[in-house]
């Protein structure tokens, strides 16, 4: 069993797991307009792999015996400029989320809830990958600049991610 304070954190992790899966959508509708193909296609595997943290999460809870109350999404911005812009967006996010799950892993640690410790140790892991994945992109795109056969060779790249397995 989790404390109340515990259980409203959650639920707020939940709520933001969901905030982001929703601006990784918005951005891969925003490549797709731009007709960054493989971009599109790579935040659009994003969203997903957020949409599965928030249900991990959502899982977690209702083992808890907790009653799920879902927040408010708010809407994600709708342009966000070069194609660089949309990844530097998407690592100032992620590196936010990392704060926020590093918060939540200390909070746990506090309360001595090791079991939601646990869990949260899955999504610490998760965000380094996070980083460095986006650490790379932006490496690369800012390397082509604004040249037209470096971008394409790079959303070809993008394009060929490949989706993820759900954690158990």
């Amino acid at each position: 069993m989790i404390s109340s304070t515990m259980e409203q954190a959650l639920l707020g992790q939940l709520n933001r797991e969901f905030s982001s899966a929703y601006l990784y959508l918005a951005m891969s509708a925003y490549c797709s307009h731009l007709e960054f193909n493989g971009a599109a296609k790579w935040f659009k595997l994003q969203y997903e792999e957020e949409h599965n943290h928030a249900t991990r999460i959502y899982n977690y809870l209702v083992e808890q015996g907790v009653q799920v109350v879902l927040g408010e999404v708010p809407s994600p911005p709708s342009d966000f400029g070069k194609l660089l812009d949309v990844f530097n967006a998407s690592l100032s996010h992620e590196q936010s989320m990392t704060s926020g799950l590093n918060d939540l892993s200390d909070h746990a640690l506090k309360e001595k809830d090791h079991a939601t410790y646990n869990l949260l140790q899955w999504f610490v892991n998760e965000q380094v990958e996070e980083e460095a994945t986006l650490g790379g992109i932006i490496s690369k795109l800012k390397l082509v600049k604004d040249d037209g056969y470096g971008l394409l060779m790079i959303d070809n790249e993008l394009g060929a991610r490949q989706a993820a397995s759900s954690p158990p």
